[in-house]
């Protein structure tokens, strides 16, 4: 694990921007989750899902540079400026983890990524039951139920292979 810490403070300081959003391709549904590919990260695939506070959630692969990310989308958030750094902490269960989001905003709604290096923390998250997200003041920005991300990301990662 410290690995994938030194490999998520490594990218934080050589992030840049995110590209540009392309429209996702549906590849399925799995518990609770779509399964997708994203054009714009080298169809990359990934899954997604929404939950009740209108958070959509997505965790994947960038096809392109050879690495993970997450990303978060929710419009009560407010002003978050594109391609800025912003320090987020998360834990998965009780494990946790300081990185750096980097914000940008899709049709009007806020959002941010996290990427890392090492592809097999997607596992990580796999095995978690769930992620807490908290900003640099340690507030709680949201708590994500991982239920079912398991399987959803056995077959991002199969669909992933066939690229």
């Amino acid at each position: 694990m410290l690995r994938v810490l030194k490999s998520l403070s490594v990218l934080a300081m050589l992030i840049g921007p995110l590209p540009a959003l392309a429209q996702l391709v549906d590849m399925g549904f799995v518990n609770g989750w779509n399964i997708m590919k994203d054009p714009s990260l080298g169809n990359g695939c990934l899954i997604q899902t929404v939950y009740e506070d209108k958070s959509l959630v997505r965790i994947g692969y960038d096809g392109e540079n050879n690495r993970g990310y997450f990303t978060v989308f929710n419009k009560n958030w407010g002003q978050v400026e594109a391609g800025k750094s912003y320090p987020v902490s998360f834990s998965l269960d009780d494990q946790k983890f300081d990185v750096t989001a980097i914000g940008f905003e899709q049709n009007g709604v806020p959002g941010g990524t996290v990427f890392f290096t090492d592809r097999a923390f997607v596992d990580s998250i796999a095995q978690a039951r769930n992620m807490v997200v908290r900003n640099p003041q340690g507030a709680q920005v949201m708590a994500i139920d991982l239920s079912g991300s398991a399987k959803a990301l056995d077959y991002a990662r199969r669909c992933q292979a066939g690229n």
